[in-house]
């Protein structure tokens, strides 16, 4: 066999599709670098990307690995398939990280890539961790290449690529969402981990407590990486105290706090905020308080969330219940006044009463119609019956004539004609029959009625 190159993924005259290992990591390496899988069997879940009936299985096999943008939350195994796809297939392997590379480094790479396909038909296979950080120009630069099939390109992303990488890139990638890790894939994982003689910590299974184990499996919220960090630290503090177990009170003292998957600038920032909103809207106050927490607890600007609250209640449930507005403006004054974590309960209960309020989108489809009416029509005039008339010039021209002051007319209303008369007969709201807003569509009722007798007597 050729001798393989340095960060190679294997020699030219590799059998195409064959299970070889990655290189092993140095040693004192951490667990879960040490751990990293080196083969297809050893990656946890994602059935369908590496499992038996699995695209990246079958494409390994062919040798025919279309360039990807593996796109999922930290430890998930974005870097690790990277690794065995390069060591399983002929390609160069190239990692590359887009915090410190440049354009420079780019058209470097790309000119060796071009040369290497040129002399011996052999692809790179090119990891691009972080992909997101290339701005557009940079991930322009990869397109020629990737047309003409010099380079494989593998990019890793916590970002949604839909709004952090360019059309042209995405239509030459195809795109593998790569979701947080399953407790049972967890479970295995950190038992294979604790057991392994070789990579892993050589500890029995039962020096791990059932307890512990579903406590490590929940503190590491689906992240790999972090459920061998804490595995690794459980351990080295049990050997510290001269004990061979580890219980749940012991994992979840080394552990400190679980860290929440959370991304103020990032996508998980709108799904989080979307969840709350969603969950109000369907009135469901216990999915509300669970995402409300999830926010706060992440670390998130509390005044942020009062803000939605109060956007919501304008939104959502609008005159349903006018007196939702003025639970969310006084509990976002609590909060500014208390501060968190004392204020965070009264965003709860604002959350709740959003939660349990009828909802109604009356106003807020009324003001989209304004909106588009306003847009879409020229600027139609004043009807004159309404326009002020301070001097007699605007008088003589016929500014308020024919106006009548609706307090002095019986049943306070006049009948005037007060939109343009281009719109004249337009509705734009229309209450619903929930809450308070049952109250106005009757209401508004007894005003068109009354309106109709003003406008016959006016003739």
């Amino acid at each position: 066999m050729a001798r393989q190159e340095p960060g190679d993924g294997g020699s030219l005259f590799d059998e195409p599709g064959a299970q070889r290992e990655a290189p092993a990591p140095a040693a004192g390496a951490p667990l879960a670098e040490r751990m990293r899988p080196r083969t297809l069997d050893e990656v946890a879940g994602h059935p369908a990307v590496v499992g038996a009936d699995g695209f990246l299985r079958a494409a390994i096999a062919a040798d025919r690995v279309p360039s990807l943008i593996f796109w999922g939350p930290p430890g998930t195994g974005k870097t690790t398939l990277a690794r065995v796809i390069a060591a399983s297939t002929r390609a160069r392997f190239v990692p590359f990280s887009a915090v410190v590379a440049g354009i420079q480094e780019i058209k470097r790479v790309m000119a060796d890539a071009e040369r290497l396909r040129a002399a011996t038909g052999r692809r790179t296979l090119l990891f691009v961790d972080e992909i997101h950080r290339f701005n557009r120009a940079q991930q322009d630069a990869f397109l020629p290449w990737v047309e003409r099939g010099d380079i494989v390109l593998v990019g890793a992303t916590t970002e949604n690529p839909s709004f952090e990488l360019n059309a042209a890139l995405l239509s030459r990638c195809r795109v593998v969402v790569l979701e947080p890790l399953r407790p049972a894939d967890l479970e295995a994982l950190v038992l294979r981990a604790l057991e392994d003689g070789e990579r892993g910590l050589g500890w029995p299974r039962e020096s791990l407590e059932a307890a512990a184990l579903a406590s490590l499996v929940q503190l590491a919220s689906g992240d790999a990486r972090r459920a061998l960090t804490l595995l690794e630290a459980a351990v080295g503090d049990a050997v510290s105290a001269g004990r061979a177990t580890i219980g749940a009170a012991d994992l979840e003292r080394v552990a400190q706090r679980k860290i929440l998957v959370y991304d103020k600038a990032g996508e998980e920032h709108f799904n989080l905020i979307s969840a709350l909103h969603k969950s109000l809207r369907e009135s469901d106050p216990d999915a509300g308080l669970y995402w409300l927490g999830r926010m706060l607890e992440a670390g998130e600007d509390g005044n942020y969330v009062a803000r939605r609250l109060v956007r919501f209640a304008v939104e959502d449930v609008g005159l349903a219940d006018p007196r939702a507005v003025e639970q969310a403006l006084a509990g976002w004054q609590a909060y500014e006044r208390l501060g968190s974590p004392e204020g965070d309960l009264a965003l709860a209960q604002v959350a709740i009463y959003l939660a349990m309020a009828p909802k109604s989108v009356a106003a807020y489809r009324a003001w989209g119609k304004v909106r588009e009416t306003i847009a879409r029509r020229p600027a139609d005039p004043v009807p004159r019956v309404i326009r002020n008339a301070p001097t007699r010039l605007m008088k003589e021209a016929g500014y308020g004539a024919g106006y009548e002051y609706a307090p002095d007319v019986e049943g306070g209303i006049a009948g005037l004609d007060c939109l343009p008369e281009a719109l004249a007969g337009t509705s734009f709201w229309r209450p619903g029959t929930a809450g308070f807003e049952a109250r106005l569509s009757e209401r508004l009722a007894a005003f068109a009625e009354r309106r109709a007798e003003s406008r016959q007597r006016r003739g």
